[in-house]
């Protein structure tokens, strides 16, 4: 039986649970049934993108599963090689072919590759894009203030999703208070970091203990509690559901200080700032 998740209501009426499954290197047969137990333990929200190639993986999944499409929110992302606007619609389509799906629910930009400046056009398809119903709502992925307010300058459409690194070694503060006075809600992919080192945290083996949860308990609630969307990934059941049970206890004011507190200048997992970093 799957467990209920809270949800969280987009700026533009769609509504997203508050922890979906990220899928990067779930492919093939296994990454068909990694996705496919995570979708029968709870999970609603499947993160994929174009270059991750496993949209097909993601699909099967779907088609697979018991609960019903609409029930669902697929996300996949727009890779940046395909920015130019013709060659970013052809992409949106490509993504549902490679799915067999009729539409994603959640569509992002993967990078704003600066460098390029082509983030606009890549925008404005898929800005058409949702008017075409390929897709129903229309985000970004690791936007920076001065990347969003152009887009909405020049388009008059702001994302309703910012897909960030973000966790308790790079919490990202001064990020996450810019997008919620704007509405726009924030998402979290690596929300666990580098498990090696997160999971020898001292700070945060004695909150896990002071609770009886795991350390990815404790973070992913974290997530929850900063009103930020958490896709960890994970290929096995028992992870899996590890990873949804967080909403039968709550961290206190000091605890979340305490772990936001962990975060670092040079915390960033690949040195990845989207100031500079281009991704194809």
């Amino acid at each position: 039986m799957g467990q209920s998740i809270p949800e969280i209501a987009l700026h533009d009426g769609l509504t997203l649970p508050v922890i979906g499954l990220g899928t990067y290197n779930l492919r093939g047969n296994e990454g068909v049934n990694a996705i496919t137990s995570a979708i029968d333990s709870g999970y609603r929200l499947i993160d994929t993108a174009y270059n991750y190639e496993n949209e097909g993986a993601v699909g099967e999944a779907v088609r697979r599963s018991s609960v019903p499409r609409e029930k669902l929110r697929i996300t996949s992302k727009l890779p940046g090689r395909y920015h130019a606007y013709d060659k970013a619609v052809q992409a949106v389509q490509e993504s549902l072919f490679r799915a067999n799906l009729d539409y994603y629910d959640v569509y992002l930009i993967h990078w704003p590759n600066p460098k390029q400046d082509l983030y606009v056009e890549a925008w404005q398809a898929l800005i058409d894009a949702r008017k075409w119903g390929y897709v129903r709502s229309i985000g970004v992925s690791n936007f920076l203030p001065e990347h969003i307010e152009r887009l909405e300058k020049e388009t008059g459409v702001k994302p309703s999703i910012n897909q960030i690194e973000l966790h308790p070694f790079f919490n990202q503060e001064p990020l996450r208070t810019w997008h919620r006075e704007r509405d726009i809600q924030i998402e979290s992919w690596s929300p666990l970091a580098r498990a090696r080192e997160i999971l020898q945290n001292r700070t945060l083996q004695h909150i896990a203990r002071r609770h009886d949860k795991s350390i990815s308990q404790v973070i992913l609630r974290w997530h929850y509690q900063l009103g930020a969307i958490s896709i960890p990934k994970s290929s096995s059941p028992k992870r899996q559901l590890e990873n949804l049970s967080i909403f039968d206890f709550s961290l206190n004011e000091t605890e979340m200080r305490e772990i936001s507190d962990l975060t670092r200048p040079d915390g960033r997992i690949n040195n990845q700032d989207p100031a500079t970093y281009e991704e194809f």
